[in-house]
């Protein structure tokens, strides 16, 4: 079940909490966000160019659209962003209080709307939430989540699978591709949580980003628990990648044949020890898959 691969550094300059790589195929280039570092990064494998745009609060995740603009989720709102220019322009305000809470993991669906879902930065009682960008409105999906993360659509775009990570849970809901509608939501994993005193030597980590394939296997890194996880569409573990970073955050397909699996990782908050053993991270690490992953969608 332990896939040894062979796991380089794709990305050498650390972030403080490196997310949501997305794998640009127009412009065949990896962006990715710092969240905690408020940047938005850009690299090019082939140049090994790496760009980067600051911002004044969290940037937590984006997706490109049609018209070569991309689509933040910052604390602030909703934004499109021009990286050529610089301009942006807010499309819809945050739907909650700032000061507790923020966008987290976002993504669009095969039909180019956005999905986001919420941290609940207090972490009690779970107040975060799962949202829909269509059309110029934001509308509330489901509730009662903590840190919302893992978004991903099955090949046919007809089951949707998001995590809440501090209850160590993914989920899986049937999806109606022409409403956008969700129904029939059931966990699909779920992984012990960490007691008490617990050694991360014997912790298996807690679902974090996460990445679908070809063949319907949903990727998700391991939060603490230094390794990626290939489930099949049953949510049964076919396979286990070791990484060499305590804290991975969101793994996504990538290069021109979208064989390249790029996973962001975080440094921040670590223990000084960890981070000196663990120079890797919040790199971005690579490594080669046999079978290709989904690509992109655009939003529209």
């Amino acid at each position: 079940m332990t896939a040894v691969c062979e796991v380089r550094v794709a990305v050498g300059a650390a972030a403080l909490l490196g997310e949501s790589p997305v794998w640009h195929p127009r412009e065949k280039a990896l962006y990715y966000a710092d969240i905690s570092g408020h940047k938005l990064q850009r690299f090019d494998p082939v140049s090994g160019e790496l760009r980067h745009w600051d911002f004044a609060t969290d940037v937590a995740s984006l997706a490109p659209r049609l018209d070569g603009t991309l689509l933040l989720a910052m604390r602030d709102g909703l934004w499109v962003f021009d990286a050529a220019s610089g301009e942006r322009r807010r499309v819809a305000a945050p739907p909650y209080d700032p000061s507790t809470e923020r966008f987290n993991d976002g993504k669009c669906d095969p039909q180019g709307r956005f999905w986001v879902g919420t941290i609940y930065e207090p972490r009690d009682p779970p107040l975060a939430s799962l949202h829909r960008f269509s059309a110029g409105q934001l509308t509330k999906q489901a509730e009662g989540f903590t840190v919302l993360n893992g978004l991903a659509w099955s090949p046919n775009g007809r089951t949707m699978h998001w995590s809440d990570t501090k209850a160590h849970t993914i989920f899986a809901a049937d999806f109606d591709p022409a409403s956008g509608t969700l129904s029939r939501r059931r966990v699909f994993a779920s992984f012990p949580v960490k007691q008490t005193g617990q050694s991360l030597a014997t912790y298996g980590g807690r679902p974090d980003g996460a990445a679908m394939d070809a063949e319907g296997c949903y990727w998700v890194a391991m939060f603490e628990g230094q390794r990626l996880l290939r489930l099949s569409a049953a949510g049964e573990i076919v396979q286990q990648v070791e990484l060499p970073v305590r804290c991975p955050t969101m793994p996504c397909f990538g290069g021109p044949d979208l064989k390249t699996l790029y996973v962001t990782s975080s440094r921040e908050s670590r223990p000084a020890a960890e981070l000196i053993a663990q120079p890797w991270a919040g790199c971005v690490l690579a490594l080669d898959v046999d079978v290709p992953g989904l690509p992109v969608n655009f939003a529209t």
